[in-house]
């Protein structure tokens, strides 16, 4: 399970900067704690799925991708 924690939050690490964002932002836009966007970046936690909804809403791309399609 850690390693699916891993490549997810490698995903939405890439998306995220592909927006140019910082995690505070996307946390503030995706209404989570800052706290949360980063260990979730660096897959310390398993992300639910209303936060990754949350997340690929946000930075508008499908949850399949960042799931790994």
């Amino acid at each position: 399970m850690a390693e699916i924690s891993k490549e997810v939050g490698k995903r939405v690490r890439l998306y995220r900067q592909k927006r140019g964002w910082t995690q505070e932002q996307l946390a503030f836009e995706a209404d989570l704690h800052r706290a949360y966007v980063g260990q979730i970046e660096r897959g310390e936690k398993a992300i639910g799925i209303e936060n990754l909804q949350k997340i690929a809403k946000t930075l508008n791309v499908k949850m399949s991708k960042l799931l790994g399609e």
